[in-house]
């Protein structure tokens, strides 16, 4: 039996304690016309993944622009029909926030975008590196600067250093550890990656000839797209133009689940 003691205080509660809590929604979408309403409704779909802040970066592929929408709230706060009708493009990377790590203010919100010797790049990022302290004062001592506090930046500056091997991103995958799903957007490819273990979910659906990423399924039953599989721990699908191939660039580990 509960005693009154043991009941919750939800005036005086941390939010943690009375709001809807758990990790950033991912959402991406790889050849369709109307790609930043679709991220839209998935985003939507997983509202519940997180409330701080959300956003959407489309592309039309090679030789054209990022075009970027990101606020804080809720995503029925920050995209209207004005910006969705600004968000031009066949292939979109949306992102809903929830802070693991780094303040809840805009400069966090993602996806995050640059324009680096590898062309325009952008990414979204579920989950925590526990390795961020070391890589980041790695890429500090080499000359990166930091316009964030997020993991997620550290990614996006070790995918931006210009490698031998040309274009790969599989090199700097291999050097991130910790519980993360991520999507990533370059001018030709989309791709998504699963930590080895499996600790964070990501899915891959298809609708018409397009192929769609989520966080979550319940994303698909929304913009009535057909499940295909889960992304493997440890996988990293790449998407293109010419269909998609998979990597496993991590050593292989026993699945969380």
């Amino acid at each position: 039996m509960i005693s009154p003691s043991d009941k919750l205080d939800i005036d005086n509660a941390p939010d943690s304690a009375v709001l809807p809590q758990h990790e950033c929604g991912l959402f991406g979408v790889f050849g369709h016309p109307n790609a930043a309403v679709l991220t839209y409704y998935g985003l939507f779909a997983l509202q519940h993944r997180g409330q701080e802040s959300a956003g959407i970066v489309t592309s039309n592929g090679p030789g054209t622009s990022f075009v970027l929408h990101k606020d804080m709230g809720l995503v029925s706060q920050v995209f209207g029909q004005a910006e969705l009708e600004k968000l031009k493009g066949t292939r979109a990377l949306g992102h809903t926030r929830y802070s693991t790590t780094g303040t809840s203010t805009i400069k966090n919100a993602q996806p995050f975008v640059v324009d680096c010797v590898r062309g325009q790049m952008a990414i979204a990022h579920n989950g925590n590196l526990i390795n961020a302290d070391v890589l980041r004062d790695e890429l500090e001592r080499k000359g990166s600067i930091f316009q964030t506090t997020a993991d997620s930046e550290i990614i996006l500056h070790l995918l931006a250093q210009p490698l031998g091997n040309g274009s790969s991103v599989l090199a700097p995958l291999r050097r991130i550890e910790g519980a993360f799903s991520l999507l990533i957007m370059s001018e030709r490819e989309l791709i998504a990656v699963r930590d080895p273990f499996g600790w964070r979910p990501l899915s891959l659906g298809k609708l018409d000839n397009a192929y769609i990423l989520a966080s979550e399924t319940c994303a698909f039953d929304l913009i009535h797209a057909e499940f295909v599989r889960e992304i493997k721990p440890g996988e990293v699908l790449i998407i293109d133009e010419h269909g998609m191939r998979s990597e496993f660039p991590f050593q292989p580990q026993h699945p969380a689940f």
